[in-house]
């Protein structure tokens, strides 16, 4: 176009007159501000059309001025986050000098795409930040053009909800819970709890949901952290059964138990009085019985009445033929997991102050047990043994098999020289003799045949129902107070466990094992048998 006469210029303008001032109004905070920014526009416009001779297109040559003018709007309104229309967000992220200016509101923006679904973040991203055609997104995501449209229609909606919105974080933002421990109750599979629980972000998300149904979103808020990066996090949780999905909504699916000071006091007390009360006669009614004199158990130590007793005793009191009264079964309250594992997971929180004569559980695990056809293999580990240098838990499954295996084949024919060095590493066996000739010894507590089980159940069983009342009494206490901070939905899977409160319960074993210790009734291991402690291969 030529160097344009005044009267042309003002008829190409009078036909923008009004399309500009609707530019304008869509995009300023004010009125006010629309009908300067609309004025800036034409004068800024007309004034070039009369001095430039190089505008070949008019009304592109406008719309480049207005979205200049625009820019210049935004560096000198105040930098507050919700006053930039997010309707129009393709201007103030197109434009360079918006961006350096309001560099908050940008920020802010961005932080509300993360806030958008998958699929939508996703077109958003390609059509603003990636300069791609509608029709391109489109193909590349195999959907139609409208809907693609419509994603970006929706997604502006969302986006202006999100601006117009203060997001509050919760305490974990900056005073994130980390677990103190944590276990399962069941079998094991291919990945531990480390593959899940390795950093505090996956710890923090469960006890976000730990009490009600959040959506990605709401867990992203109460951490004060992207939704991008809970997403992935929550997805992977879900898939193994940590979290449990209804809609687009997110709770904890195991316990997660808020240890305080009260409830080890009321633990303490109750695992006190029940040893008390059971221990040392179980302990006497093992020793006057002369069980262990029977030719059906073995072991390499086997004259040592002290080892035997660190196996049979917690043995008989995990098996006892007494049984719990409830009737929750073990499938109605366990999760299967895609790695094969079927269990209850439980972990905790909190660091309480230890009440005075709190006994630890350290390097406890069990008891663990594992059968073939023929055998059974029945364990416990703890820091009085060093079953954790043997073993590693996730392999124990593998390990105990192979064990029992080895066991039924050397009965009728040697093992190869690594197998043993293999069951000798493991603390199962002691190899004595000459490499040409070795003399090989099971360490373990060996029961030959299922008679003598049945007598040592026997003897658990009287001990047992002379305190059957006590014991019902300690545990309705402390099952009252453990279930009193746990969720809901999770309850089932707690009370499943205090059903075997006193039974087979680890810590009551541990504080049985204790409470004799302190008494000088059992005597700690000598080194050389800690390998192989507390270790009962079965008959069956």
């Amino acid at each position: 176009m030529a160097f344009v006469r005044k009267e042309e210029a003002e008829r190409v303008l009078e036909g923008y007159l009004k399309p500009v001032l609707g530019f304008a109004l869509r995009r300023c905070k004010s009125s006010e501000d629309a009908e300067d920014l609309s004025q800036e526009i034409v004068l800024k416009a007309y004034r070039a059309l009369l001095a430039r001779d190089d505008v070949e297109d008019a009304g592109k040559f406008i719309w480049t001025v207005a979205h200049n003018a625009l820019c210049n709007y935004y560096r000198s309104v105040p930098k507050n986050v919700i006053g930039i229309p997010v309707e129009e967000m393709e201007e103030l992220l197109a434009c360079p000098e918006a961006e350096e200016e309001n560099e908050e509101a940008v920020k802010r923006l961005r932080q509300e795409i993360a806030y958008l679904t998958a699929q939508q973040r996703q077109i958003v991203v390609a059509y603003y930040f990636e300069n791609k055609k509608q029709e391109q997104i489109a193909r590349e995501l195999g959907i139609s053009a409208g809907t693609v449209k419509w994603h970006l229609f929706e997604a502006k909606k969302e986006l202006k909800k999100g601006m117009e919105k203060m997001r509050e974080a919760s305490n974990l933002k900056f005073n994130p819970i980390k677990f103190t421990g944590y276990g399962i109750n069941g079998s094991p599979g291919d990945k531990s709890p480390d593959d899940f629980f390795r950093s505090v972000l996956p710890q923090n998300i469960c006890y976000a949901v730990r009490n009600e149904w959040k959506t990605v979103n709401e867990i992203a808020d109460d951490l004060g952290v992207s939704p991008v990066f809970v997403e992935g996090e929550v997805q992977y949780l879900e898939e193994y059964g940590f979290l449990e999905k209804q809609k687009n909504r997110y709770r904890i699916n195991f316990l997660l138990e808020e240890r305080t000071t009260e409830l080890l006091k009321a633990e303490d007390t109750a695992y006190k009085a029940a040893a008390a009360l059971y221990a040392d006669a179980l302990f006497t009614k093992l020793t006057e019985s002369g069980i262990l004199e029977s030719p059906d158990i073995e072991s390499g130590y086997k004259a040592d009445k002290n080892f035997l007793m660190w196996t049979l005793l917690p043995y008989a009191a995990a098996n006892s033929r007494v049984k719990p009264k409830n009737t929750i079964s073990f499938q109605e309250v366990a999760t299967i997991r895609p790695d094969g594992s079927e269990n209850i997971f439980h972990a905790s929180v909190g660091e309480p102050v230890t009440p005075e004569g709190y006994v630890q559980m350290n390097n406890w695990c069990g008891p663990m047990w594992n059968a073939t056809e023929k055998h059974t293999l029945w364990q416990i580990g703890s820091d009085w043994s060093d079953f954790l240098k043997h073993h590693e838990f996730w392999t124990y499954q593998s390990d105990s098999v192979k064990i029992m295996t080895l066991y039924e084949r050397a009965q009728t024919e040697a093992l190869s020289r690594d197998e043993y060095a293999w069951l000798a590493e493991q603390g199962v066996i002691r190899v004595g003799g000459t490499a040409e000739k070795p003399e090989i010894t099971w360490q373990i507590v060996i029961l030959k045949t299922p008679a003598v089980r049945e007598k040592l159940l026997d003897l658990e069983e009287k001990v047992r129902n002379t305190c059957a009342d006590e014991l019902d009494k300690l545990r309705k206490a402390y099952s009252a107070a453990a279930l009193e901070s746990i969720p809901q939905n999770m309850r089932r899977a707690k009370e499943f466990e205090l059903q075997f409160t006193f039974y087979a319960d680890g810590r009551f074993l541990h504080r049985c094992l204790w409470e004799l210790l302190e008494s000088g009734k059992l005597k700690l291991p000598e080194e050389a048998q800690k390998p192989s402690m507390s270790t009962l291969l079965l008959v069956n």
